[in-house]
C-alpha cells in the first residue's frame, strides 16, 4: 500500500464517521428550542381542535336543518362547542405573537383596501375582449364566477326552448330535435 491509498481510506473513514455523528449533532442543536416546539406544536394541536370544532358545528346546524336532532336538545349542544371554539380561539390569540398592534377596524379597512387593489389589477386580466359582466372583480374566486356567469349567459342565449313533440331542449341554431328528429317550427 503507498502513502496515497492510506490517505484516500483515512478520507474515507473521516467522511463515514462525520455522517454517521450528523443526528448526534443536530440532536443537541434541535435541544437549545425546545420551547419554540412546544409553542408551535400547541399552536398546530389548537388549530386542529379549532377546524374539528367548526366541522362539528357545520354538522349540527346541518343534521339541525335536516330534522335528525330534536328541537330541545340543539340549543344546548350549538352552545357547548360555541363555548368551545371560543376557549380554542382565546387560547390561539394568547399563543400569537403581537407583532402589530391595530384594533379591529383599522385591521379591517386594510383588508378591504387589499381587496379593493386586487380588483383593480383583475378587472383588466378578465375582459379578454369580451364585454365584462362585473364591474370590480375582487377575486380569484370572483373571477371564476365571473367567467362562469359569462358561459351561462352564452348557453342561455343560444337555447331556443324545447320540443313540441318529446320535450327536449333544442337550441336557436336546431331545424331538428337532436333527440326525437321532429321538425322544429
Amino acid at each position: 500500500m503507498d502513502i496515497g491509498s492510506i490517505f484516500l481510506i483515512l478520507a474515507l473513514l473521516l467522511l463515514v464517521a462525520l455522517f454517521v455523528s450528523r443526528p448526534l449533532i443536530e440532536k443537541e442543536r434541535d435541544q437549545d428550542t425546545p420551547q419554540i416546539k412546544t409553542i408551535d406544536h400547541e399552536r398546530s394541536s389548537l388549530l386542529a381542535e379549532r377546524d374539528r370544532i367548526l366541522n362539528a358545528l357545520q354538522e349540527l346546524d346541518f343534521d339541525y336543518a335536516l330534522g335528525k336532532i330534536p328541537e330541545e336538545d340543539y340549543p344546548p349542544q350549538r352552545v357547548r362547542l360555541v363555548q368551545m371554539g371560543a376557549d380554542v380561539l382565546r387560547k390561539l390569540d394568547a399563543l400569537a405573537p403581537q407583532l402589530v398592534h391595530q384594533d379591529a377596524e383599522a385591521r379591517l379597512e386594510a383588508a378591504i383596501a387589499a381587496r379593493r387593489a386586487d380588483g383593480v389589477a383583475a378587472q383588466g386580466a378578465v375582459g379578454n375582449g369580451r364585454k365584462p359582466t362585473v364591474a370590480v372583480i375582487a377575486a380569484p374566486d370572483d373571477r371564476l364566477e365571473a367567467l362562469l356567469a359569462d358561459r351561462r349567459r352564452e348557453r342561455r342565449e343560444k337555447a331556443g326552448g324545447f320540443c313540441p313533440q318529446c320535450g327536449g331542449p333544442v337550441q336557436k341554431s336546431d331545424r331538428f330535435c337532436p333527440k326525437c328528429g321532429a321538425k322544429i317550427v
